[in-house]
């Protein structure tokens, strides 16, 4: 499949729309994402409300170019086609829009879902994101997902019918899974053809369910030597099937990235809408309210659900750009940190060139990345190398 070109990413004029939709059939007991269950959902005063957040939104960065927009989750494939349509005739209405523009949709791959994807396309999603997380049933039910494995399997050959674009999410380093295991359950994946893997090891994120159970003792992950044996299989695969990592945990077909993402890990401008939705613009954080029914009800007295907008001062901007920019495969311009950070990368080069000369880090110019031998490091190199002036 012929995918379309990534230089818009680069324009630092470009911005990014996040939409979050916090509404689950069930919560997952690994998920510690802004998610919730509901017995109803009044979808007209959702419609309304999400286009008043982004009215709102729009308002503050006039004479943009969107390059994408994201609708993540939650389950945003529960939404009405014609709620996820409102919102993108929208924002073509506030904005101008890239000639190629990425509009990706966050799905779980189950049958009802899968029979909504014409519709969701047909309201110009153009990439579609699928939760299939295992293709191992047992595994499923340990993660808590409501499909099999021959379903999640359906759902991708009809999104791969209805999107231009499609992209699966995998989570590995589960409990009891071995090198040999993996190796089947990702050689399958890439079978499947996408242009797009994401690939997580499997944490325990505080308040899950999961910790509970860890807390227990009635769940064990693998340790950190064999978690990392299957992080460096993980990159093997990939790389030999043409999806190399492009980000610790992001893999792609050279020109399929996310180009939603990549915003994030350049540090660009994106508005974020919706319950819970993060935003950087134009050195102010956003942060949306969290719980649907506080967010809606800010926006209905406010007209948006703007919780804190606050500026960033000029380190913290300069520290999050090198954080992000570092997972990239790519690494981070060291001369626009230094312009964020107002004069002076916070980088301590000692440890950068003792990095580099343990093969970790390397520097071609101005740019500075982890390599390939230093990407399992990650965590440990960025508490090295990002300074911190207190």
């Amino acid at each position: 499949m012929k995918t379309p070109p990534t230089a818009s990413v680069k324009n630092p004029d470009t911005l990014a729309l996040y939409v979050h939709w916090p509404f689950c059939v069930s919560k997952c007991p690994y998920c510690d994402f802004n998610s919730h269950v509901r017995a109803a959902v009044d979808q007209q005063a959702w419609r309304a409300a999400l286009l008043a957040d982004l009215a709102h939104e729009a308002s503050l960065l006039p004479g943009r170019t969107l390059g994408s927009i994201f609708f993540g989750g939650g389950t945003p494939s529960l939404m009405p086609p014609e709620t996820v349509a409102a919102i993108i005739d929208a924002a073509a209405g506030h904005w101008s829009m890239a000639p190629d523009i990425e509009i990706t949709l966050e799905a779980n791959p189950s049958s009802v879902e899968a029979a909504r994807f014409a519709d969701l396309a047909a309201a110009g999603v153009n990439r579609a994101s699928l939760g299939l997380q295992s293709l191992d049933d047992e595994a499923l039910r340990l993660l808590g997902r409501a499909h099999g494995v021959a379903e999640g399997l359906a759902a991708v050959g009809v999104a791969q019918r209805a999107f231009a674009r499609v992209s699966i999410d995998l989570i590995y380093a589960r409990p009891g899974q071995s090198p040999a295991a993996w190796e089947a359950e990702l050689g399958a994946a890439l079978a499947l053809g996408t242009e797009h893997l994401s690939l997580y090891q499997l944490t325990i994120e505080p308040g899950t369910r999961f910790a509970t159970e860890a807390a227990a003792g009635r769940l064990t992950i693998p340790d950190g030597d064999a978690a990392a044996d299957l992080f460096e299989q993980t990159r093997a695969m990939t790389r030999a099937a043409g999806r190399p990592a492009y980000e610790t945990s992001n893999h792609a077909a050279p020109g399929a990235e996310s180009r939603h993402n990549l915003t994030y890990w350049r540090y660009g401008d994106y508005a974020g809408i919706g319950p819970g939705a993060h935003g950087r613009r134009g050195g102010l954080a956003t942060v949306r309210h969290k719980k649907p029914e506080n967010w809606l009800g800010a926006v209905e007295r406010n007209g948006h659900g703007t919780q804190a907008e606050d500026p960033l001062p000029l380190h913290d901007r300069a520290t999050e750009a090198l954080v992000m920019g570092l997972r990239l495969a790519e690494g981070v311009d060291l001369t626009r940190v230094a312009t964020l950070a107002g004069g002076i990368a916070p980088i301590d080069h000692a440890a950068v060139a003792r990095l580099s000369a343990q093969g970790l880090m390397a520097r071609s110019g101005d740019r500075l990345l982890v390599t390939e031998a230093g990407a399992l490091l990650l965590d440990a190199i960025l508490t090295e190398v990002v300074t911190d002036p207190t």
